[in-house]
């Protein structure tokens, strides 16, 4: 590293960890308007640790313990079925206390904080059999549209291809799709394929991945949109969201690209917009005409991997590319040059995991935790 500030041209495995460690601890000042997402940014620390080899940094029993306390409960059967959402909460900000007869006062419990309070459980080895999985599945049902897609809360919200991701990876996690229907959601998912064979959020939009604008997304949630960051998941991508649903649903066939026709998708075209997010400089766009983008290598490549076209990419133009992105301080910026923030880092280092660096821990790519957390339980 010299005076400049240059990052060094090898993956710094030693620094990332030091910067999710201090994620983990206390995040800076300018986090303060993600309260509402705590649980997302812990998400993304203590599973982005668990990938670089370091979840030994972590307090297994205090962050159970925490994540278990931010799941809303019902008092009984009727309440169960009453079209609230049981899952989890954010953080503190969106629990609010019981009344006096201990009724939840407003139930704020989100599809994407439950998805992320989940992966954390699973990554950590908490027992699922301790965990109130009927009431979050029941209650799940309740968000499910006729059209197939999801709300995040049984309040109302936007309804697209994050929250039916979400589901999709609740109800694998818990091993019960009881949760959805999957047949309703892989209808939905069908009809947001577009003209080119990407995917977008909703029937008729365009297709693209969608990245943030700021140092954080809206994908998972409103976690991934783009802009704003105001529920939690992540968001992330359509297309990704769109292929990793179909997969956890079990809707993807083995070996599926030496399939001569598919009874879902187009994956010829799919696989031909995948493969032309690759930009000119060896990182991976959101879209046509879109500046390449650290968290990009993680959507656009977990589509490839999923599909078995991860080997089509050129990774070495790709490693590259995510270099000039990574900080010198540790973790990963959206852009070269930028300051690295805690999204952008953990897609980085999901990037890097599926392109095998040493000493990182393989990712499953559809559920967006490390292999090994995975598979317990599967």
């Amino acid at each position: 590293m010299d005076s400049e500030g240059v990052s060094p041209p090898f993956f710094d495995r030693e620094k990332h960890v030091v910067f999710l460690q201090m994620m983990n601890q206390l995040l800076p000042s300018d986090y303060q308007g993600q309260e509402i997402n705590r649980l997302t940014l812990a998400y993304f620390a203590i599973s982005g640790l668990h990938i670089l080899g370091a979840l030994d940094q972590v307090d297994k029993e205090e962050v159970s313990s925490w994540v278990l306390s931010l799941q809303a409960h019902p008092r009984n059967d009727a309440e169960l079925n009453s079209g609230q959402f049981f899952g989890f909460h954010g953080s503190r900000s969106s629990q609010f206390p019981q009344d006096d007869n201990g009724a939840l006062i407003h139930n704020g419990s989100h599809l994407a904080s439950t998805y992320c309070a989940l992966a954390i459980l699973k990554i950590i080895g908490y027992n699922f059999s301790c965990i109130n999985s009927k009431s979050i599945l029941t209650s799940m049902r309740h968000l499910q549209l006729s059209d197939g897609s999801f709300m995040p809360t049984h309040v109302g919200a936007e309804a697209d291809l994050r929250f039916v991701f979400c589901a999709a990876a609740i109800c694998f996690m818990l091993e019960d799709c009881s949760g959805m229907d999957k047949e309703k959601a892989k209808e939905y998912i069908l009809n947001c394929q577009t003209y080119d064979g990407g995917f977008g959020l909703i029937p008729g939009s365009e297709s693209h991945v969608l990245g943030c604008s700021r140092s954080h997304p809206k994908a998972y949630s409103n976690l991934y949109l783009g802009e704003n960051f105001s529920a939690q998941v992540g968001t992330g991508g359509a297309t990704y969201c769109a292929v990793a649903s179909l997969q956890l649903m079990g809707f993807i066939e083995d070996d599926i690209l030496s399939k001569s026709s598919s009874s879902f998708i187009n994956v010829q075209l799919l696989l031909d917009w995948s493969l032309q997010r690759q930009a000119a400089d060896g990182g991976f766009q959101g879209r046509a005409n879109k500046a390449s983008d650290t968290c990009y290598a993680f959507w656009i490549g977990g589509v490839l991997r999923i599909l078995g076209a991860y080997k089509f990419i050129d990774e070495e133009a790709l490693r590259r590319f995510l270099l000039t992105c990574q900080s010198r301080y540790g973790g990963f910026s959206k852009f070269p040059g930028n300051l690295p923030d805690i999204y952008h880092s953990y897609y980085g280092f999901s990037a890097f995991s599926m392109l095998e660096e040493p000493g990182l821990i393989p990712i499953c790519v559809e559920l967006g935790i490390a292999d090994i957390a995975a598979a317990i339980g599967h």
